[in-house]
């Protein structure tokens, strides 16, 4: 795939969304979404996913993909954009790669292995077991079964990755590490970046206001539908920001005053580890953009760097 994706990125609230829809519509294109929360049904409003109308004037992927309780990795969006391009392209139009989940990007510059194939049956009697660990518990594991060729690196954080590494290794016998290095990786997507930048006060700023903006629209109310659905803290899905902190409102545990505030700062420390994912591992190889200009701008930055990448 010699032809580069153009992606725009940047820390969560910095317009990212607002430029890709105003690109796409210049361009005649369609939207990719590079979110990892995005892929879940039913969680719209706390994702800030694209509304009804937007879907309907341009085509999105990558959204509604799977329920909540389930689990969706950079190595199958890798796999899923790889054909979502492939198809945008037969129809002659601008595939606009869009979003903040960094590890989907490298996942695209730098393929991961196939996942191995895992029975249906006994990984999700495994994900039962899993999702009532705590997280003390969960990293436990996953650090027993990640073998030596994984000791000096940091485990990761998030329970969904933990468990992944636990569910490979019980599942086929083999560790993460031997199947990287048995595996045959896709060849990477070269891409274009652009990447949106605001002062960090200004950041945190839109980033609080977001918050409110939010509820306004109806988080709670979809938080209250989810855990009416049965999701709650040990699935996938609800572990995302917002969610895990309207969810012990929900519960009785805390104030909607105390959820908004840990809502905010949860997601000013998103903002944090984006801002320096972009500055040590995207590279200099891309397109800086000072998001505080209008969107009439950005748009005619974007279109021509890519006249002078073309030509």
């Amino acid at each position: 795939m010699a032809e580069p994706a153009l992606v725009i990125t940047g820390p969560t609230a910095s317009g990212k969304s607002a430029l890709a829809l105003a690109v796409a519509r210049h361009l005649h294109g369609e939207i990719i979404s590079m979110d990892s929360r995005q892929v879940y049904r039913g969680l719209d409003v706390g994702t800030a996913k694209a509304s009804a109308a937007e879907r309907t004037a341009l085509p999105h992927w990558g959204l509604d993909l799977i329920d909540p309780g389930e689990r969706y990795s950079a190595g199958q969006f890798a796999r899923d954009a790889r054909e979502w391009l492939h198809e945008i392209r037969a129809r002659a139009h601008v595939p606009v790669v869009a979003g903040g989940t960094l590890f989907f990007l490298r996942a695209l510059q730098r393929p991961l292995f196939d996942e191995p194939p895992l029975d249906a049956t006994r990984r999700e009697l495994l994900r039962e077991q899993l999702n009532g660990l705590s997280d003390d518990a969960l990293r436990s594991w996953a650090a027993a079964v990640r073998g030596e060729s994984g000791s000096e690196r940091a485990l990761p954080r998030d329970r969904q990755r933990l468990a992944r590494l636990i569910e490979v290794v019980t599942l086929t016998g083999h560790t993460l590490s031997e199947w990287h290095d048995r595996s045959v990786q896709a060849p990477s997507v070269p891409v274009i970046t652009f990447v949106m930048t605001l002062p960090r006060e200004q950041l945190y700023r839109r980033i609080n206001m977001r918050v409110h903006e939010m509820l306004a629209q109806g988080f709670l109310a979809e938080v209250q539908g989810l855990v009416a659905q049965g999701y709650g803290p040990q699935h996938p899905g609800m572990n995302a920001t917002g969610y895990a902190e309207l969810y012990r409102h929900v519960a009785g545990e805390i104030s909607l005053e105390e959820a908004v505030v840990l809502t905010q700062a949860a997601s000013r420390r998103y903002a944090r580890r984006q801002l320096t994912w972009l500055n040590t591992q995207v590279g200099s190889d891309v397109h800086v953009l000072d998001a505080e200009q209008s969107v009439e701008q950005l748009v005619g930055e974007v279109v021509s760097v890519l006249r002078k990448e073309s030509a």
